[in-house]
């Protein structure tokens, strides 16, 4: 083999070297591209799926929170007897038994409304056991009378909740 020769396959080899290299870079190009649409479309499809149960969790959760709101489950659950801390314990059991119905509600929200529906059960509960401890409630009339009285003045803890929920449905759309 001459020189001529060497460089005659030369000059064949590395056009076919080019072309070979630019064929493999765009086919891995097309084939990422490819994978890439169809994870969107997967994507895509599954949050179609689950935006319904996401907003149902929602739904569920507004309405746990509606129902332990100290001015509807005391009104909602009556005193079987005049022992404050048997109807105290009576309506605690009822928010937990709620809160644990709606529990696995968690997996479709973000962390922070999670946290806030939990602080807000925790609250409620806090403030029917703290005005159970007070001196001028003697009777379970008297518990529900001075917890709805206090409600007067203030906010309900599940007004910022449900809230907090509203805002975080609104951004979903």
């Amino acid at each position: 083999m001459d020189q001529e020769d060497i460089f005659a396959l030369i000059s064949f080899t590395i056009p076919t070297i080019i072309t070979g290299v630019i064929a493999y870079y765009f086919f891995n190009s097309h084939i990422k591209n490819e994978e890439g649409r169809r994870r969107f479309l997967l994507h895509k499809e599954n949050q179609k799926a689950a935006l319904p149960l996401r907003l149902q969790a929602y739904e569920r959760m507004v309405l746990f929170l509606e129902r332990i709101n100290p001015s509807k489950i005391l009104i909602r659950i009556t005193p079987m007897s005049s022992d404050k801390n048997d109807y105290e314990n009576l309506v605690i059991n009822q928010i937990e038994q709620e809160f644990e119905h709606n529990l696995t509600q968690q997996i479709y929200m973000t962390e922070e409304t999670w946290n806030v529906i939990v602080t807000t059960k925790n609250t409620i509960i806090q403030t029917i056991r703290k005005t159970g401890m007070s001196d001028k409630v003697d009777s379970a009339n008297r518990l529900r009378e001075v917890i709805l009285s206090d409600l007067l003045d203030k906010q309900s803890p599940t007004t910022l909740a449900i809230e907090v929920i509203k805002k975080e449905v609104s951004e979903i759309w």
